[in-house]
């Protein structure tokens, strides 16, 4: 993969790709796109956040698309820069299709907003690169091995359980639609021993794997024991238009973190790149797969 992103004019992104762009990318697109203008017109944030009655913090929110773009507030701004009219209608356009929700709004009951934030980036996203050290990530779980961690990790009831774990399912159509996302995923060997719900749930849950790694947008490589030791779990995501920036996500036991200047993104990169070269290549995964479910199970499950 490279290690640096192209820079470019949102004008100049072809439809296909913004037809293809999410909510959440379209809103990071203009907020980048603002921020240029009122650059480019010498204005400072503050003064353009006066303008508009908001704060400074509020407008660097907006322009680095972690916020709503309120359409007035957008023309507004748009007209203080002295924007033309044919990049003024373009930048309305792209804010106007940033208002539409995401495939997870009907989750909204059981998912934080931070948590949000990073589904909304999942589905925008065309590569997903993720290292892993605790579990199975959620993209290829199977829906008991997810109930059993959804479960263990929960302290509601069943419902808000089942909830969850439909959720988990619902994202993974992102591997599944006409137009997947390319997943590229290092996991320590750990993850492949640990077992998560009963034995039945653990084999199933590695034999899926062997389907998963049929794919050709799937990529998952193992890690030996050793390499990886105190990294923590890391996911970054990349987008197809050329303007936006990868993302680092760090979720963490009580708050989340994106992180997108290319100086904190960039020893992440480095980080996943050497880490798939310590890890086995993904030519290895089906025969590490095998080796394991038959070292832990010598022969098949009795039948139900």
């Amino acid at each position: 993969m490279p290690t640096a992103r192209g820079r470019g004019d949102s004008t100049g992104i072809p439809g296909e790709a913004l037809r293809q762009s999410g909510p959440t990318a379209l809103r990071m697109l203009v907020g980048v796109r603002l921020r240029r203008l009122r650059e480019s017109s010498g204005i400072t944030r503050a003064d353009a956040a006066a303008a508009i009655g908001s704060s400074p913090s509020t407008l660097g929110h907006l322009e680095s698309g972690r916020t709503d773009l309120p359409l007035d507030d957008v023309a507004d701004l748009l007209s203080l820069y002295d924007v033309d009219e044919a990049e003024r209608q373009i930048v309305l356009t792209l804010a106007a299709q940033a208002d539409a929700p995401g495939r997870w709004q009907d989750y909204r009951d059981v998912i934080s907003d931070e948590f949000a934030a990073f589904l909304g980036l999942e589905q925008d996203a065309t590569v997903i690169r993720t290292y892993e050290v605790q579990q199975v990530p959620a993209l290829l779980q199977t829906k008991d091995y997810a109930q059993a961690v959804v479960a263990h990790n929960s302290e509601g009831h069943a419902e808000l359980i089942e909830r969850r774990v439909a959720l988990r399912m619902h994202r993974q159509q992102l591997l599944l639609s006409p137009q997947p996302r390319k997943l590229w995923v290092v996991m320590d060997e750990s993850v492949l021993r640990r077992q998560v719900g009963d034995s039945a749930t653990m084999r199933a849950q590695l034999e899926h794997l062997q389907e998963m790694v049929t794919l050709p947008h799937v990529t998952l490589q193992i890690l030996s024991f050793g390499p990886g030791k105190g990294v923590d779990p890391f996911t970054i995501l990349r987008f197809a238009e050329a303007d936006l920036p990868d993302v680092v996500y760090l979720e963490q036991t009580a708050d989340a973190h994106y992180l997108t200047k290319d100086a904190d993104v960039r020893p992440y990169r480095h980080l996943l790149n050497q880490l798939s070269v310590y890890a086995q290549p993904a030519a290895a995964t089906p025969e590490i797969l095998q080796q394991v479910i038959s070292t832990l199970w010598s022969a098949p499950p009795p039948p139900e």
